[in-house]
């Protein structure tokens, strides 16, 4: 009896070999989650990828080669020329610690493994890390059959896969692991009520607040379920404790942290946090008083309090926010409730891909058959609504409006899908791999005190079909058939899952975007190494304190590959500066060029995919350009005048002048008739032919062109050798002038001697 007596959380007693299998599986698990992102390495090599990690891989080479103080004063004058960048004060030190803090480990024990493999391999080890924290998380919701389910889901999605890839040393490399471990201390804070779990999720508060902005969520999600809970009345001491120590301690925390500073009582995403944590204060006050004070006086008293906390609250909130001290809400954040108004009032942060809303077919695309599962799950945690079971449901509503709002944030929700689907699931084969078979009693011998007693003996499975009386004993006969077909259909579901995840990781998101791949004919792999082909042509063939100018996408791979300084990167902090270089780009070569000098640039990087039907290039990205330059110039760059005179966007002979005139269109179409010999010149990205009579130079020259013409750099002639060039174009038309003067002259004296 003692060996199935139950559990208190329900589950029934297992034997003692069940701890090592489950250890067993989860490593397989880590190990399959490590191993389905290495195909960027297999396929490709190991190489860095996209463009912010190339700005992580630079500096935690600083870290590594310099020290951590130096790196925390490091003033990075070869970006944003020429106002450099203050970087300790300007990023999230989180990755780079960590892989600083693996390096010097690995060096101590002997291990001299590079900073580059150990950039490229921390976000496949993290994931394991990962799917071990959302087991733990799971089984805390249902039990370990959910969690090892959630944590094989987690560990192969491509929702996480698309940023955790091999190559991918991007913030979210550290940050999903760090999310979920947060939010299962948390669970165990608020069911424990123990400071001791309260001060390990502010502990990993912090290192996410170190590591990833998107700390924000849990600054608000945590909150949030103190608050809902509050709604719903459970209230008590437990997450009074859990709450007011994790607040204290993760705001105090975070806030050392330089970027973040005093963010935590300066601005308005975090007024929600300290808002919750004096409502949990002034309750716990409340619940004091009233074992001090009669029932009757105790309920006046509470409106009393409630109502003067409330006033003397937002009056402060509002006279804060009026004088500055407390920041109003960011524009990043005003995106995310209204889809049009970055858009309208920031386009640099619309023009970023990732932050687009979530097509529909993204969905299926990241998540597979989880996307249906996914609400099965919302409605367990609907039917048994434990406390952890609202942070779940909160956290589904919340990441699945984020997550069509912007692309980015499906990253956000796929740990939610994973967690819900993994409860749907085991609990159906919970159900359905059960080998017993229910007794049914006829149903003439049913007592006669109308209480079915063959009801209360059946199985849950038995329970989805009540009501159906007499069917009973047909459902009964058909039991073992309806267990295999459901149990088969289930598992041949979760083997395409397997398949679909691995198909969309190996050829989806396991490219690097500096290595281009396509097909040939003969079904074989074709590398185009055009970026890199650039970046060292840079490297190798300019000055080292040569200014590249290119739009702000580049800077971090620039910077980082061909290690030259540039005007503008990814960290887009100054909105002005990248409008300069926008307009440079709209403006035509003589209003250009004054610019271009003032900035004391170099060489210009273009990227053009013209030929190879590359839609990435900036061509495609030049409204953008134009848009962001609009917003601070006006009277000087109009988006209408670059579209013909029926509002269309082209390249062709119907192209506007000003569109034909400007520097970006002359230096990507520049000797582009030449390689088709005579032909119709087609833009294979935009579909459209391209005047054989191309645009022509004078204030710049073409230096380099990559093999498949998706890089092309020019040099910006200095002053001297233009004004020779200029000097020599006013002799030769004064000259043809002259010679005119002459010619009509002697005409003239001809008729008058005739």
């Amino acid at each position: 009896m003692a060996a199935i007596a139950e559990k208190p959380s329900g589950q029934m007693a297992q034997s003692p070999i069940m701890g090592p299998l489950r250890m067993l599986i989860l490593i397989l698990i880590a190990g399959a989650a490590i191993s389905s992102r290495l195909f960027s390495v297999i396929r490709f090599e190991s190489i860095i990828h996209e463009f912010d990690p190339w700005f992580n891989y630079r500096a935690s080479i600083k870290l590594v080669e310099d020290g951590i103080y130096e790196f925390w004063n490091w003033f990075d004058e070869r970006s944003w020329y020429p106002l450099g960048r203050v970087v300790g004060g300007t990023l999230y030190p989180g990755l780079m610690v960590t892989s600083g803090i693996i390096y010097n480990f690995l060096q101590k024990i002997n291990l001299p493994v590079e900073i580059r493999n150990i950039c490229v391999m921390l976000a496949p080890g993290f994931s394991g890390l990962t799917a071990l924290a959302t087991y733990f998380f799971t089984t805390e919701m249902k039990n370990e059959s959910a969690g090892l389910l959630a944590a094989a889901f987690v560990g192969i999605v491509p929702g996480y896969i698309s940023r955790s890839v091999a190559g991918s040393y991007d913030n979210e490399a550290i940050a999903i692991t760090l999310l979920m471990t947060t939010f299962f201390l948390w669970i165990k804070a608020q069911k424990t009520g123990s400071v001791l779990w309260s001060a390990a999720t502010a502990l990993f508060y912090f290192y996410m607040a170190a590591a990833w902005g998107g700390y924000v969520f849990i600054t608000n999600m945590i909150p949030l379920h103190v608050f809902v809970l509050i709604l719903m009345g459970r209230f008590s001491n437990r997450i009074y404790v859990a709450y007011s120590s994790y607040y204290t301690l993760g705001t105090l925390m975070s806030m050392q942290v330089p970027f973040v500073g005093f963010q935590p009582i300066r601005t308005s995403e975090h007024m929600a946090a300290m808002g919750i944590f004096g409502l949990v204060q002034i309750i716990a006050f409340v619940e004091h008083i009233r074992s001090h004070v009669p029932q009757n006086q105790f309920k006046s008293l509470l409106r009393a309090v409630i109502f003067i906390s409330f006033i003397l609250a937002f009056g402060a909130l509002v006279t804060l926010t009026l004088s500055g001290i407390i920041a109003p809400w960011t524009g990043r954040f005003y995106s995310l409730w209204d889809t049009g108004y970055a858009k309208i009032h920031i386009p640099i942060i619309a023009s970023v891909s990732e932050h687009q809303p979530t097509p529909w077919p993204s969905f299926f695309f990241d998540l597979s058959f989880l996307v249906w599962l996914f609400p099965v799950g919302i409605y367990l945690c609907f039917r048994e609504l434990r406390d952890e079971h609202v942070f779940v449901i909160l956290y589904a509503v919340m990441a699945s409006y984020f997550s069509g709002v912007m692309v980015r944030l499906m990253l956000a929700l796929t740990p939610c899908v994973c967690v819900a689907a993994a409860m749907a699931v085991s609990n159906l084969l919970e159900v359905y791999l059960d080998a017993s078979t229910p007794v049914i009693e006829p149903a003439e011998s049913m007592p006669e005190t109308g209480v079915d007693t063959a009801k209360q003996h059946k199985p849950r499975m038995f329970r989805l079909f009540r009501g159906l009386g007499s069917q009973d004993r047909i459902i009964g006969i058909f039991n073992p058939i309806a267990k295999l077909g459901v149990a088969s259909t289930f598992g041949l579901f979760l083997v395409l899952f397997v398949y679909h995840c691995t198909w969309v990781t190996s050829n989806a998101y396991s490219a690097p975007s500096v290595v281009l791949a396509s097909k040939m004919p003969d079904g074989s792999q074709h590398i185009i190494d055009d970026f890199r082909e650039a970046y060292s042509w840079l490297r190798k063939n300019t000055d080292y304190d040569a200014r590249i100018m290119s739009w702000w996408d580049y800077g971090y791979q620039i910077a980082g590959m061909a290690d030259r300084t540039t005007l503008v990167d990814n960290n887009t902090w100054n909105n002005t500066h990248i409008a300069t270089v926008g307009k440079a780009m709209a403006s035509s070569e003589e209003k250009a060029y004054p610019i271009l000098r003032h900035h004391d640039v170099d060489y210009i990087l273009v990227i053009f995919g013209g030929l190879l039907g590359y839609s990435g290039d900036d061509m495609n990205k030049f409204l953008w350009m134009i848009r962001i330059s609009e917003g601070i110039w006006p009277d000087e760059v109009n988006e209408r005048s670059f579209f013909t005179a029926t509002g269309e966007y082209k390249i062709d002979e119907k192209a506007s002048e000003t569109m034909k005139n400007s520097l970006l269109y002359k230096m990507s179409y520049y000797r582009f008739s030449e390689i088709f010999r005579g032909q119709d010149c087609i833009d294979r990205v935009r579909n459209q032919i391209v005047p054989k009579d191309g645009p022509k130079l004078t204030h710049i020259e073409e230096a380099f062109t990559s093999e498949n013409w998706i890089v092309r750099i020019y040099k910006v002639k200095d002053l001297d050798s233009l004004g020779r060039e200029h000097s020599s174009a006013v002799d030769f038309e004064q000259g043809k002038k002259k010679r005119r003067r002459s010619l009509k002259k002697g005409a003239r004296t001809l008729r008058v001697d005739i």
